[in-house]
């Protein structure tokens, strides 16, 4: 089902696992998927799906562990960066590469993180960068962008481009756009404002005092 719980990342009907990575997807999003992983490995690529849904517990982790200096912080040019002391320049840090928990595309099911796994040498961890994207990624990157330019990406398209919202271009990011559009009409901006009041999570009194900035800023461009 549908509704404003799905949006936020509570509700996983609708989802099944995918092998080989057993990750979860929205099933409808299954099937387009395939066809594009086979055409990617007539291509000589093999899609690997480096992230898919993500709950919002999970999410919350992230933004959680980033705020602890637990996982890396990255500046606009995704190099790493102290932790600031002030919390709302540390908010505004998370998010250049990090969803608030409650407004990830991620929660759909819809959108994945993918990368090239012909091109990944043994022992490689994938950080995805932009730096992998324009250098082993690059020839995958570049037969993605024809075929979503020629319309024959089966309906996936890039979300975080240059020029749009204030979230830095995220080439591995792909979504699943008419699907997604469903779960985006599920959004109450009030459900996920109260959710913050209940929950622990870290810049808290920055996200409330900004909340319809910050909806402006990293959730609403990306609805498309």
């Amino acid at each position: 089902m549908i509704d404003e719980n799905s949006f936020i990342g509570k509700n996983e009907s609708g989802l099944v696992n995918v092998p080989p990575e057993n990750l979860l997807l929205r099933d409808s999003v299954t099937e387009p998927f395939g066809r594009l992983r086979c055409a990617a490995l007539a291509a000589g690529f093999r899609i690997r799906i480096e992230s898919a849904y993500r709950s919002f517990e999970r999410q919350l982790s992230i933004w959680n562990r980033k705020a602890k200096g637990e996982l890396p912080l990255r500046d606009a040019q995704g190099v790493r960066m102290t932790l600031p002391e002030d919390e709302e320049e540390l908010a505004r840090a998370i998010l250049l590469w990090s969803a608030l928990p409650g407004a990830s595309r991620h929660h759909f099911g819809t959108d994945i993180d993918v990368s090239d796994a012909a091109a990944i040498r043994a022992g490689y961890e994938v950080e995805l960068t932009e730096q992998e994207c324009s250098g082993m990624f690059a020839p995958f990157h570049a037969w993605l962008d024809r075929r979503i330019a020629s319309g024959e990406a089966f309906g996936f398209n890039r979300v975080f481009v240059p020029g749009r919202g204030k979230i830095r271009p995220e080439r591995w990011h792909i979504s699943h756009i008419e699907i997604a559009r469903v779960l985006q009409n599920a959004f109450r901006p009030e459900k996920l404002r109260e959710l913050y009041r209940n929950t622990d999570i870290a810049c808290k009194k920055v996200i409330l005092a900004h909340f319809d900035e910050f909806l402006d800023d990293y959730v609403y461009p990306y609805f498309l």
